[in-house]
């Protein structure tokens, strides 16, 4: 079960480490138009500030993923259903 890990806990090198890892991920293109990928990294530092994307840990996979607040929020309901199911 993923459990969040609040940014400002990281160390700067895990954080930029997560991050970086996420950017590089298939499936993180911008469109037609080619974005930098210190230009990446940058927006998504910037949406860990303002809050819009989360940082959960999985301990079954041992990875980390980014999700958006709704993307979390559906997680969290649909782990809410599974334990209320059991």
């Amino acid at each position: 079960m993923p459990v969040e890990i609040p940014w400002q806990q990281l160390s700067d090198d895990a954080l930029a480490g997560v991050i970086e890892e996420f950017v590089s991920r298939e499936g993180t293109e911008y469109g037609l138009e080619d974005v930098p990928f210190a230009t990446k990294i940058a927006q998504v530092q910037r949406q860990l500030e303002r809050g819009e994307v989360m940082i959960f840990f999985d301990p079954d996979t041992a990875s980390c993923q980014l999700l958006t607040k709704a993307g979390a929020h559906e997680m969290l309901q649909l782990q809410q259903e599974n334990r209320d199911e059991h």
